[in-house]
């Protein structure tokens, strides 16, 4: 190369340039070199003549050799060398495509170069690898022993290694669990505890629990040095298209296992292995597994639930034998309490709040009281965590918080871009962003020093279960207890007279709501009484004084469960019949509103097998549907209208009222229903005849009704005194009770003004008069 400054000598000194990014090589010679300062060494020009000289020969001997190396590759280079050479060391560090179709297991298709000129070495060289030949040697065996789990890195997560980084939460409790799980592994054949429990009951933990124990050197000697890998078998089946790929990464796996001899294996939902990867003569993972599983060359703990393993792996009798059952039962409340108080740190410290051990107390109690269909500790655990969210939610700081650090995180990110740039402009950047950051940094201290945390409640926990399960646990409010304590005033207001049925009603609704409630059996009454009397009319009252509304009333007309075989509806059909995916009528309800009232109308239509399947609700407070799943009626209040035995008080109608015979009217219940039925009743309540000022109160109280709904065509009604005795005269019936005066109202009043209206007769702003005369009802306008 010529040197690029003078263009006349030959350059001996080079110097690379970059600017801009853009990198260039500028060739300088001797004498322009020390022009520039540089100093350049004198060589000897003998020296170099003679290496120049002996340079020439070893490379034409090279030559040759290299020649004859080529002519004779072909019969020398077999196949069979190729695949007997060991690539180990030739691999890169890099990931690898571990589902290479053309090439051989573990092998580069490429040749590593370097083995075919290993003879072409100088000699210097050869000298240093004898002379350094166990150093080497050390090395490479160093390199072996720490050898890439391919398969097991690709899909599966190395839990002690976690446990080692203190990044697995802490597992409070299951000693004994963790301890029989040790036991089995420590075996010499088949050594694969299988740990089985209800859905959230803290399976998952115990594995995690045992990679916490190893890695803290807490477990007997053979397991000292074992690493407990969970695999996802989801990774393990996505994108195996063709036959053969999933067997080969279930064997590349197992491969593995046997050849590191330290590895336990830990598969979630371990019925999943059931027809996993199976196909068109395919082999699936459970019949992949069994061999090694039965001679203990690899090491397996699963996790299921008690239906799924009942289901699934007890039906496979080989694979069920390779396993060692664990039971692991729900915790009870006090072992449930100490998990929660080991954990809450890690939650104090996500959501930034205080939690005490009085709270933690309540959330488990109030999540066993409350929520029937899940299990402790994780439904308490879930309660915990999200009244820990909600009280973050709103707390301001911590939002203010928040952005100072996503703004930090911008500012460094653009600090470190103009510190990697090459110009004045962007070092001035650079400078300024670091005065910003350290000011943003002086914020966050400011903040986090300053920042007060908030205290979690009980009331915060109750909030979360009311808003999960609607039911009301939250202290209750004055309002509240006004209205509860204003019950039965409330309720007269719609239901006239029947003072006994409405007192014990409300005793039950204000015992219900103040937690006093002693036992898991629901409140359960019995309305007996001639029809129209207001059985049902109090049940309707109720739910609207409750919850605002007569339709939050779950009722059932039980004239529809007439049938022997209608009586399936109330928890659906049973296994083989049509309808057996179908929820129950009944039972589907009250999961949905578990604090409701449930109205059993007309019972005595209904056939009597139906009592059989309210004994146990009636009793214990649940209900088995035709799924297996308990729905809990502890927060109902049940209510069920009789017409049985009404006929001893025919003659008690009317308007000379007579003392109902009580004992009488259960006499003619017996006959009726069964007497363990009868037993599970809290208090069978025989509704009163009804007087004439009570019929005239309800005339008033249907006619309420008709100017309600003329009001809002702006029509005003004025019925007289003397009107109302007409009703009553012409609706009183001493069979039927009060719905006949429905009748009189719409016959005589409604129909008449519905007709005036029609007419033209009435306009908006008239008011219509209704009085007797002749015997008749007359209508004036105004």
């Amino acid at each position: 190369m010529i040197c690029s400054q003078c263009k006349k000598r030959t350059a001996v000194v080079f110097i690379n340039k970059i600017e801009n990014g853009v990198s260039s090589m500028e060739g300088l010679c001797k004498e322009c070199a020390k022009k520039r300062g540089l100093d350049v060494p004198e060589t000897n020009t003998n020296q170099s003549t003679s290496n120049q000289t002996n340079n020439n020969i070893d490379m034409n001997n090279m030559s040759k050799q290299l020649e004859s190396l080529f002519k004779d590759l072909s019969s020398n280079l077999k196949l069979e060398n190729l695949e007997n050479m060991d690539f180990e060391n030739f691999e890169s560090d890099g990931d690898e495509d571990v589902d290479d179709e053309n090439a051989p297991e573990g092998i580069s298709m490429g040749i590593p170069i370097g083995s075919i000129f290993a003879n072409f070495v100088p000699k210097k060289q050869k000298d240093e690898e004898e002379t350094n030949g166990g150093r080497q040697k050390v090395k490479v065996e160093s390199k072996k022993a720490k050898k890439k789990k391919k398969y097991l890195d690709t899909f599966g997560t190395n839990l002690t290694q976690k446990a080692k980084n203190n990044e697995l939460d802490m597992v409070i409790g299951r000693d004994k669990e963790i301890q029989r799980v040790i036991q089995i592994l420590n075996r010499r054949t088949k050594n694969n505890p299988c740990l089985i429990g209800e859905p959230g009951v803290g399976k998952t933990a115990i594995a995690q629990g045992l990679a916490i124990k190893i890695a803290n050197n807490n477990v007997p000697a053979k397991l000292l040095n074992k690493e407990v890998y969970l695999l996802d078998m989801t990774s393990v089946i996505a994108g195996t298209q063709f036959r053969g790929q999933f067997e080969a990464r279930m064997k590349g796996i197992i491969d593995e296992c046997k050849e590191f001899k330290n590895i336990i294996l830990v598969i979630d939902e371990i019925h999943n292995i059931i027809g996993a990867g199976d196909g068109e003569h395919s082999m699936n993972a459970a019949n992949i597994l069994k061999p090694s599983l039965a001679n203990g060359e690899i090491q397996l703990i699963g996790t299921t639930t008690l239906r799924e393993y009942r289901k699934y792996i007890e039906k496979d009798t080989a694979l069920e034998r390779r396993f060692q059952q664990v039971l692991v039962e729900e915790p009870n409340i006090d072992d449930t309490i100490s998990i929660l108080t080991g954990i809450k740190k890690y939650y104090e410290e996500y959501h930034k709040v205080k939690i005490s051990n009085d709270v933690i107390k309540q959330a488990v109690i109030m999540s066993e009281k409350y929520i029937h269909d899940r299990f402790l500790p994780d439904k308490a655990i879930d309660i915990l965590d999200e009244a820990c969210s909600r009280i973050n939610l709103e707390n301001k700081e911590l939002f203010k918080l928040e952005m100072l650090k996503q703004e930090l995180a911008d500012v460094q990110a653009q600090k470190e871009d103009a510190a990697q740039a090459d110009s004045t402009e962007d070092y001035q950047k650079a400078a300024d962003l670091k005065t910003k950051e350290c000011r943003l940094i002086e914020e966050i201290d400011h903040l986090n020093s300053t920042i007060k945390l908030k205290s979690l409640t009980v009331q915060d926990i109750a909030q979360v279960i009311e808003n999960w399960t609607k039911i009301p646990v939250k202290k209750i409010t004055e309002a509240e207890t006004q209205k509860l304590l204003n019950l039965e005033t409330n309720l007269h207001k719609r239901v006239i007279g029947q003072d006994k049925a409405v007192s014990a009603v409300s005793r039950a609704i204000r015992r219900n709501r103040a937690g006093l409630q002693s036992t898991k059996r629901p409140p359960s009454f019995i309305f007996v009484g001639p029809t129209g009397v207001g059985k049902t009319e109090l049940a309707k009252s109720l739910a609207y004084e409750m919850f605002g509304s007569e339709d939050s009333i779950i009722r059932v007309d039980m004239s529809e469960y007439m049938e022997s075989h209608s009586t399936a509806k109330l928890i659906g059909a049973p296994p083989g019949y049509v309808g057996y995916d179908d929820a129950g009528q009944l039972t589907e309800k009250v999961k949905r509103k578990p604090y409701s009232i449930i109205l059993f109308d007309e019972i005595e239509k209904a056939h009597p097998d139906v009592f059989n399947i309210l004994l146990q609700v009636l009793d214990d407070g649940k209900l088995t549907d035709s799924q297996g799943n308990v729905v809990s009626f502890q927060n109902t209040i049940i209510i069920m209208t009789s017409n049985a035995g009404s006929n001893v008080n025919t003659n008690s109608i009317g308007f000379d009222k007579k003392t109902v015979d009580n004992n009488k009217i259960e006499e003619n219940l017996k006959q009726v229903f069964r007497p363990e039925f009868l037993n599970r009743i809290d208090e069978i309540i025989v509704f009163d005849s009804l007087t004439k000022t009570e019929l005239l109160q309800i005339v008033e109280l249907m006619l309420k009704d008709t100017v309600k709904a003329l009001a809002d065509k702006n029509i005003s009604l004025n019925v007289s005194e003397n009107a109302k005795d007409f009703i009553l005269e012409k609706g009183t019936n001493l069979k039927y009770g009060a719905r006949p005066l429905r009748r009189a109202i719409q016959r005589y009043v409604e129909d008449e003004i519905s007709e005036m209206i029609l007419k033209g007769d009435v306009h908006d702003g008239q008011t219509i008069n209704v009085d007797i005369e002749n015997n008749e009802l007359k209508f004036n306008i105004e």
